[in-house]
């Protein structure tokens, strides 16, 4: 019974309109607002009404020069209550619907924050960021235009029968007659709506997936000449969002001028029973034209109730989106171990790790390294030396084996404290849009600019800071684009430097660079490594030889270890790397 329950539109669409309600009831005072606003401005319609009778019967008595300055008065107090009603209302409700996606907003970048490394391996960035724009911009259709729909001229249709009942209860039952037919078409396009939003939304995502990858890979794009091709790829995104919103359209369009033929022929049946003399025998004229005004200012509420389902379903569609990330497992931090400042003595013990697809990365991996002390990873593409780094800060979690920081493992630490103590930089040097002293000092509220042009003058990289438009206050822009990889690489340095981490992990730091920001760079890494427990993944041997560890890493495992002199003398793995290199490197100079 759970399980029918679960899988009914209707049931879910209420469970997810329940869980939108628990980001606003905090907020009564705009409820309360939006409550009273939507009472009084649905209140004026059988009060029109009603005023338009009582204008009709005044013009048929004698005494209608009383009513003749009443009659106005009321016309514009109606207007004006309408108008005080209805701003109140919209106001008080856009004020709960910002809140709700402010709120929305904030938890899921919080939420994404939290999330394993495992679920972005999984996820295509576009489809993440399809989530906050047009996710989001769904969600606030649904909690804005289509709440105050419903809660105004769901009133105004209330307000409106009970007006009818009161003036002829018997002949009002020609509406709630509709009802029933009504539901039946609205209930039958919810599902409709409901699958083709969750459609528009997955190809909204492959939309935007096309859009970052063409602006981020412009220069690819271009030099392989696949406009053509990147152009075709977003047309085939395009058009499928398109079929999706016209199957949307098509569904909207249909059923509501359904429902309005429906609704129409009520009105009809209601018309031609009100003009049968017997039906008004005791009413007067005033009665008859206040009954038909009603009636007929059903029509626009009812329209616009059956219109407003598509916007709803849309928005469901979108908060289960968010509510489906929202509700993706945080990585595991169970720690409670802190530290000021670690030593740096790590030790693995056996150490087997495998991805969740099942692809094992390491193999019993056991090897320790002193504080202070310097470890290479070296060999071929996929022997596991990335994993390996990635399991220190706990981006992944080992299966078995043990790892400790300081004779503590690392599943002991809380994951804040552990990343304390540890400073990456990569090949691919990720900058952010600010200036490049927001960037060395990134993560620290208050930036002092002593310690930022320190850091920057011992990682080489105030000699082009000074030559900037405006140093250390420059904006960088999307991506540091303007800056020289060289360039790029010594703030990521500098970075690393004002962090002032007692590990440290050089993950092919030095990789693709020219002879002159090399050399740059090494001066650089000289002083970031001294002091420090560091890990280096290198491309070149020779940036490694005076290493304190050399491990060597064939299809997960650690087929060899020492210093650079034991390797070479034990004329093994490390040794044919080296000599492999060496010869290459010698051919690609020779003239």
């Amino acid at each position: 019974m759970a399980t029918s329950r679960a899988s009914n539109p209707a049931y879910e669409g209420l469970n997810l309109y329940r869980r939108l309600l628990q980001y606003v009831t905090p907020h009564k005072l705009a409820i309360y607002g939006s409550l009273l606003g939507f009472l009084l401005f649905a209140a004026m319609a059988p009060a029109s009404a009603w005023w338009l009778g009582l204008t009709i019967d005044a013009i048929e008595t004698e005494n209608s020069s009383q009513l003749r300055i009443l009659s106005p008065l009321l016309c514009v107090g109606i207007v004006l209550l309408r108008g005080i009603g209805g701003f109140l209302g919209s106001y008080s409700l856009a004020s709960l619907s910002n809140r709700l996606v402010h709120k929305l907003r904030c938890e899921l970048i919080d939420h994404l924050l939290n999330l394993p490394a495992e679920f972005f391996d999984k996820q295509s960035s576009g489809k993440l960021v399809s989530k906050f724009t047009y996710d989001i911009t769904q969600i606030t259709g649904a909690a804005t235009n289509a709440v105050v729909v419903l809660i105004r001229e769901g009133l105004t249709v209330i307000y409106l029968l009970a007006f009818l009942l009161y003036i002829d209860w018997l002949l009002s039952i020609t509406f709630l007659v509709i009802a029933p037919f009504v539901g039946w078409i609205v209930s039958i396009a919810s599902r409709r709506f409901r699958r083709y939003a969750t459609q528009m939304q997955d190809s909204m995502g492959d939309v935007t997936q096309v859009t970052n990858e063409t602006i981020k890979g412009l220069r690819i794009v271009r030099t392989f000449n696949a406009e053509t091709y990147v152009s075709e790829k977003m047309g085939t995104a395009s058009e499928k969002n398109r079929r999706q919103n016209m199957k949307m359209a098509l569904t909207r369009s249909a059923s509501t001028p359904l429902v309005q033929l429906i609704v129409s022929l009520a009105m009809a049946l209601l018309v031609w029973l009100a003009m049968a003399p017997e039906f008004f025998a005791d009413k007067s004229a005033g009665d008859f034209v206040a009954f038909l005004g009603a009636a007929g200012l059903l029509a626009k509420p009812i329209r616009q109730l059956t219109q407003v389902n598509s916007v709803i379903q849309r928005g469901l569609s979108a908060a289960y989106s968010v509510f489906s990330l929202l509700d993706q497992h945080s990585e595991s931090d169970l720690g409670s171990h802190t530290v000021g400042r670690a030593r740096g003595e790590i030790r693995f013990t056996e150490v087997s790790f495998s991805y969740s697809d099942g692809t094992q990365a390491l193999k019993d991996i056991s090897f320790a390294i002193a504080p202070g002390q310097t470890v290479a990873l070296v060999g071929r593409s996929g022997s596991g030396k990335t994993s390996l780094v990635n399991l220190i800060p706990r981006f992944y979690d080992y299966q078995s084996g043990l790892i400790t920081l300081d004779d503590v493992p690392l599943s002991d630490y809380t994951l804040k404290s552990l990343r304390e103590q540890i400073s990456l930089v990569s090949q691919q040097v990720v900058l952010f849009n600010g200036t490049v002293a927001e960037n060395i000092a990134y993560g620290e509220a208050d930036i002092d600019m002593a310690r930022v042009e320190e850091a920057a003058r011992n990682a080489h990289a105030l000699e082009f800071i000074e030559d900037l438009s405006e140093g250390l206050a420059t904006q960088v822009g999307d991506d540091a684009s303007s800056l020289s990889g060289g360039q790029r690489q010594r703030l990521a340095i500098a970075r690393a430097l004002l962090k002032d981490a007692p590990v440290l992990i050089l993950d092919e730091a030095t990789s693709a660079l020219d002879t002159e920001s090399e050399q740059y760079i090494q001066e650089a890494l000289k002083r970031l490594i001294k002091g420090r427990t560091t890990f280096v993944i290198a491309h070149r041997l020779s940036t490694i030889e005076s290493a304190d560890l050399i491990l060597v890493m064939d299809q997960g495992r650690i087929v060899e270890s020492g210093s650079h002199t034991d390797l070479l003398a034990n004329n093994g793995h490390y040794a044919k790397l080296h000599k492999l290199q060496f010869s290459d490197d010698a051919t690609a100079i020779a003239p």
